[in-house]
């Protein structure tokens, strides 16, 4: 019979605002109680949702602590029986090993990265067809072959390059052939790809701005010169980006749901973007940004179905729609580049071991991918509704919450005299994932406001977590 732990871990107190992150402080807490011996093997430790309510922080702290606990063979997960003590463990040769005093090393221990709530550009985790995903991953390692460790393609495995095309045929309206297809480490790898390949040092590039930091980043450093044109109700202002920068090599763009503002590109500036770029000879790098997630209609067409005079370059990624630990993403490029990007990425790299690439096609060719995607939008909607409204009734009116009819997060817009830097950095303190709109502006004003993911916060924890962060901004919120 299993003994519950509950009484055993009431002592434990949480230090918010510590140098060591939450999840760590319950990691170090249990490790130390099954150390001792007061935690044996089989004992049943609490819910993640039973100790967040002890600890009174999210769920999700406490799910990162017991992975961890779980991968260093502390915890065993036993499905609707709960989670125990590792009935393998010998705590005595455990306690002994710890009581010896260790060297020490240089050499930090790797950090696990922390689960946040409200933490931008994750899938919804707790969602996720694992025991699906983890019989394709047990029956492709089954048929490994003496072929398979051989070095790759180095444009992707060819079956997931042709499974992508039929995918986006379909959904996106994009036709293209396999051999237009490179797989990628993510979408920040195709577009580093696209600036190796295209751009010269001097070169002018569009950005959107407000718009993704990090394209920003990775533009600058290959040594384009940035010109960022301003983004409005209908996305990308193109006559802008003409006025000021007709000859730019290319432009960089999310049409389908705008980063972070979440407005989707019209289509009279989608033909006006194309347009620009046949007559000037430009480029333009499409980012599908959260494209397959629209809770009000059917999913926009991508900007590269309208594409008639190939100048398009249209990236993807499995990191939104599978999880972003997969580091697999595509670009599609026209048939004029196909050449010259094949050759660079020979230089670069030779090819992305084909494991993950043969289980995602499995995955998309036997109907999960879609299937999955259909729940997630199910799901997301109704987290994304859920989350809203709680923000609404919990922050009062000092915020307006934007319900975008698409993409992963919200934006609650602040009122007068609230200071969307100052906002973040209080919540970030109190373990909050959350961030100022206005970081993500270089110099147009995009107004003040807070970035916050929904997709995986449950229902039942919407509440709870608006609860917290309306006590984590305290009086800067609702100054009396």
């Amino acid at each position: 019979m299993t003994r519950s732990s509950t009484r055993l871990l009431r002592g434990l107190a949480l230090v918010h605002g510590d140098e060591t992150p939450l999840y760590r402080q319950i990691c170090e807490h249990m490790r130390a109680t099954i150390r001792a011996g007061q935690l044996r093997p089989g004992d049943r430790v609490p819910s993640a949702r039973d100790l967040a309510a002890q600890f009174g922080t999210a769920r999700g702290t406490v799910d990162a602590a017991y992975a961890i606990l779980a991968g260093e063979g502390y915890l065993i997960s036993r499905g609707a029986a709960g989670t125990v003590v590792s009935t393998e463990l010998d705590t005595r040769a455990v306690a002994g090993a710890a009581s010896r005093q260790r060297p020490r090393s240089r050499v930090e221990p790797p950090r696990t990265l922390e689960l946040l709530p409200l933490q931008l550009g994750l899938p919804a985790l707790d969602a996720f067809p694992r025991k699906v995903w983890s019989r394709l991953v047990a029956r492709h390692a089954r048929a490994f072959a003496s072929t398979d460790m051989a070095y790759p393609e180095p444009s992707g495995y060819v079956p997931l390059r042709e499974a992508i095309a039929g995918y986006l045929a379909t959904s996106r309206g994009v036709r293209c052939t396999a051999a237009q297809i490179l797989i990628t480490n993510g979408y920040q790898d195709a577009l580093n790809l696209a600036a190796t390949v295209l751009l010269r040092p001097g070169d002018k590039v569009w950005l959107e701005d407000p718009g993704y930091p990090p394209a920003a980043e990775a533009l600058k450093a290959a040594g384009a010169a940035l010109v960022p044109i301003r983004v409005d109700a209908e996305g990308l202002c193109v006559s802008e980006g003409v006025a000021r920068a007709r000859r730019a090599r290319f432009a960089v763009v999310t049409p389908s749901h705008q980063s972070p503002l979440g407005v989707a590109l019209s289509l009279p500036r989608r033909l006006a973007l194309l347009s620009w770029a046949s007559g000037a000879g430009a480029w333009i790098i499409e980012d599908d940004y959260d494209s397959e997630f629209r809770y009000v209609g059917r999913p926009l067409p991508a900007l590269k179905s309208l594409d008639r005079d190939e100048r398009v370059l249209y990236g993807g990624s499995f990191s939104k729609v599978l999880y972003p630990g997969l580091r697999l993403g595509y670009l599609v490029v026209p048939e004029s580049l196909i050449d010259a990007f094949t050759r660079s990425i020979r230089l670069r790299y030779l090819g992305h071991a084909t494991l993950e690439q043969r289980v995602v096609c499995d995955f998309m060719a036997a109907g999960h991918f879609a299937r999955h995607l259909k729940r997630m939008r199910a799901l997301y909607g109704a987290r994304h509704r859920t989350l809203g409204d709680n923000l609404s009734q919990v922050l009062g009116d000092r915020i307006t919450v934007e319900l975008r009819p698409g993409g992963m997060h919200l934006i609650a817009r602040l009122g007068r005299g609230l200071n969307d830097v100052e906002l973040a950095k209080l919540a970030q303190a109190h373990g909050f994932a959350v961030y100022a709109l206005s970081r993500h502006a270089m110099t147009h004003e995009c107004g003040q406001g807070l970035l916050l993911g929904f997709t995986n916060v449950a229902e039942s924890d919407a509440r709870d977590i608006c609860e917290r962060l309306r006590l984590a901004l305290g009086k800067r919120l609702n100054p009396r």
